[in-house]
């Protein structure tokens, strides 16, 4: 997957979790909880997701790396590169 299609597969997920929120407008630099009604719940769903969707497995300790959508672009690229690798 390439920078697009995470953001893409991100913005998926929330919609799953949050249908009545309005995506059109976020910014990919600016903190996900700050745009738009995640509480914590949310966020564990949408890692959750992840990991059911693509195989990824966010350790606890680096979910504060997928506050924006710029972050999780950057933490998600090579994890998503491996995982269609070896799919």
């Amino acid at each position: 997957m390439n920078r697009e299609e995470i953001i893409q597969a991100i913005k998926d997920i929330i919609t799953t979790i949050a249908p009545d929120e309005d995506l059109s407008s976020l910014t990919e630099g600016e903190r996900l909880r700050d745009q738009i009604e995640l509480d914590s719940m949310d966020f564990l769903d949408i890692v959750m997701e992840l990991r059911k969707r693509y195989g990824v497995q966010v350790p606890e300790d680096d979910y504060k790396e997928l506050a924006t959508l710029e972050g999780c672009a950057n933490y998600l690229l090579p994890l998503m590169a491996n995982a269609t690798a070896n799919a």
